[in-house]
This record gives C-alpha cells, sequence and structure tokens, in this order.
C-alpha cells in the first residue's frame, strides 16, 4: 500500500476514502468494451439494487458518466409524457436545481414550495394532485443537503400513487447511508453517484427504477441524447456496455466500494453514521453553536450551523485553519442566510469529529472568536 495522506472531509461529499477503494483504481489498462469489464458493470448494477432493496424483476440500476445532478437531468427530461407536467415538491436548494432542469428543457411544472426550516405540508401536496390531473411526476429530494433537512418521501409517494402518478426521490445524500426500500417507500425511481454513501470516487452516477416505466418512455418526447434514461438502460441490455465511454477507474473503485459496503452491513454502517453524527451536535453544542434545522427534523447526516454573531468570525480563515490540519468544513447552501455544514459522510467514526471539535476551537481562540460563540436576537 501507498503512505495516502488521509484527510477527514466533514463536506457534503465527495466522502473520505478507504485506502483499499483508493487503490482499486490502480489496475491494467482495459478497453471498456472487453466483455470482461461489462461483466463487471453487470455485477455492479445487481449490487446496486440490493443496497435499497430492490427486485431485480422489477427495477434497473442505470449508470451515467457524472456527478449526481447528472441523475436530476435524465429522469426529467426522460420520464415525463407528452401533455403532462412535473410537480416539485420543493423546501432546498437541490429540489430547485429539479425546478431548474425543468426550466431549461422547458418541461411544464408545478412549483410548490415550502420554507427550507420545513417539511412538506402533505394535504397542499396532496390538494395540488387533486386540482392538477396532468401531473406525470411528482419529484423530491430525500435530505435536502443544503440544510440537512428529511423529507417524509414514503407519504409523499404513497400521496403519488393514489393519483397514479411516479415518484422520483433525489437519494443523493441518503442512499447507502440511511436505509431505503424501494417498495416500502414507494420509490419508482432513486438516484446517487459514488462519491457519496457509497465512499467511491467521483464520476460515476446512477438512476435505479422500474423497467416498466423506463421502457415505457421509449415512446416519450426525445429531450435528450446523451442524458435519455431508455437509451442507456437499452444499450445496457443489449450489449453490457454503457452506450459512451464509461468512467473505468471510478468503476473499478465502486465494485470495492460496494464489496466493503455489503461487509459493514446496512444497520451497522447506518449506527455508525449515526454516531458521527451524534459527536457532531455534541461537539456544536459544547462550543455553543445553533443548528437551522430542528433536532427531530434532521436527516441525520448533515448539520446546518449558523454562522456566530462576533466580529472575528471568518469563515474562510476558519475553514483554512482546519484544512491545514487535515479537517474539511463547507460554506452553507441557503442564499438567505450565512452558514456552514458538517456531515456524517464518509470512512470516518466518532473519534475523527472529536479530534476535529479540537481543531475548531483551537480554530476560535487562535482568532479570538469568543467561547461559547454568540448569537443576537436569536431564539
Amino acid at each position: 500500500m501507498m503512505n495516502i495522506k488521509r484527510n477527514v472531509l466533514l463536506n457534503p461529499g465527495p466522502a473520505t476514502t478507504t485506502d483499499t477503494v483508493k487503490m482499486a483504481q490502480i489496475v491494467p489498462d482495459i478497453c471498456p468494451r472487453e466483455k470482461e469489464f461489462a461483466d463487471l458493470m453487470k455485477q455492479l448494477r445487481l449490487d446496486l439494487l440490493k443496497v435499497v432493496h430492490a427486485d431485480p424483476e422489477k427495477y434497473a440500476s442505470v449508470l451515467f458518466c457524472g456527478s449526481g445532478t447528472i441523475n436530476i437531468d435524465v429522469c426529467l427530461n426522460s420520464l415525463l409524457p407528452a401533455n403532462k407536467k412535473v410537480l416539485v415538491v420543493n423546501n432546498g436548494a437541490y429540489s430547485s436545481r429539479a425546478v431548474e432542469v425543468c426550466e431549461y428543457y422547458g418541461l411544464p411544472f408545478i412549483n410548490l414550495q415550502f420554507p427550507y426550516t420545513q417539511q412538506p405540508d402533505l394535504e397542499q401536496v396532496e390538494e395540488t394532485l387533486k386540482n392538477n390531473p396532468d401531473i406525470g411526476i411528482v419529484y423530491t429530494t430525500h435530505n435536502e443537503t443544503g440544510t440537512g433537512l428529511l423529507n417524509p418521501i414514503r407519504e409523499i409517494g404513497a400521496i403519488a400513487h393514489k393519483y397514479n402518478t411516479i415518484f422520483i426521490v433525489d437519494t443523493t445524500s441518503t442512499l447507502a447511508m440511511r436505509p431505503i426500500n424501494m417498495q416500502e417507500d414507494n420509490i419508482d425511481f432513486c438516484m446517487a453517484s459514488a462519491q457519496k454513501g457509497l465512499m467511491s470516487m467521483t464520476g460515476l452516477s446512477f438512476v435505479i427504477g422500474n423497467k416498466q416505466v423506463i421502457e415505457a418512455s421509449k415512446d416519450y418526447p426525445k429531450r435528450s441524447y446523451y442524458c435519455n434514461l431508455y437509451l442507456q438502460y437499452d444499450y445496457f441490455n443489449k450489449t453490457g456496455e454503457m452506450h459512451f465511454t464509461p468512467p473505468v477507474q471510478t468503476i473499478y473503485a465502486t465494485v470495492q466500494a460496494l464489496k466493503e459496503y455489503f461487509e459493514e452491513g446496512e444497520s451497522a454502517k447506518w449506527a455508525r453514521h449515526t454516531r458521527i453524527f451524534n459527536a457532531i451536535h455534541a461537539g456544536l453544542d459544547e462550543l455553543g453553536f445553533k443548528d437551522v434545522i430542528k433536532r427531530e427534523l434532521q436527516a441525520g447526516l448533515v448539520v446546518s450551523v449558523l454562522y456566530p454573531d462576533d466580529p472575528n468570525w471568518d469563515f474562510q480563515k476558519v475553514h483554512d485553519y482546519c484544512y491545514e490540519r487535515g479537517f474539511t468544513i463547507y460554506p452553507g447552501k441557503i442564499s438567505s442566510t450565512n452558514t456552514f455544514r458538517l456531515c456524517a459522510l464518509g470512512a470516518i467514526d466518532e473519534q475523527d469529529v472529536k479530534d476535529f471539535f479540537v481543531v475548531l476551537k483551537e480554530a476560535l481562540m487562535y482568532y479570538k472568536i469568543q467561547i461559547p460563540v454568540i448569537y443576537k436576537d436569536k431564539e
């Protein structure tokens, strides 16, 4: 093994990886059109179904080369029938990104907005569906990564199915961390990228969805060539290959990451993420920091933290102090509020978080930021 410096990434992805995942990329050069590589992807696609307890008779996973946002693009442009529209249940930055995709493609949509600190009002969701029988897709985000808010996907999915619409969930920051069951959670399509819950490398994303709906989408309006779900699905079925050049090394790393995922086990992995999350809260409480989202509404993976009202507070300086000592923190994703985020992702554990808070406290002292941190006019 190479001597690789270990950084603890507390940003919301890419996540800290194991050395074995890193080293899995070091393989003999191979043409991705070889049968050996196609067999590797076939098993990878089957293993991804296992992560979300998806029946391979009903569901398929489809790989794409790109960041997580490519999945949003793929699902929305590919799965909307003619003369139908999208209902985006929107309470954060990543559901807002789905709205932007609809706008760019000229897809008809309803942007059902709720405050970024609150879960959606299910009665409003149902009322919107009742009053708009031309809705073909209901779309939302499982964990709004900008804030850490958990959305009630099982309940939203049940309402979507009551009105005969397909339910698409952005699970980019929950899949392979917070347990997901496609059938029980009423999900028709979910998505993620390799560098988050799977703790692999960037460049590989995937959609897991209902095969019957994918096959029906063959006859839907064609809005993209590279990002068409049916074309990629059909090419896999016919050849075992991606339609276009795959991210070869990332796929090898992801195969190793999945092996490690199953070795750790779904329950044990979620317990570890919960330990990390609780350690983050314990450290923040000790220093006096405040959350943006009520604790009972958080997904257990991301904590969005308010900047303190201290004239000496400078996020970039605090970030740089921590970064130089091996810890990465990340700015917030709320346009109206100054925040930073700490995340319970990756190949880390409780002790890493405790070590981070030692460094964060040193940073506050170094820059003469009051401890416990101060907030003015905030309840």
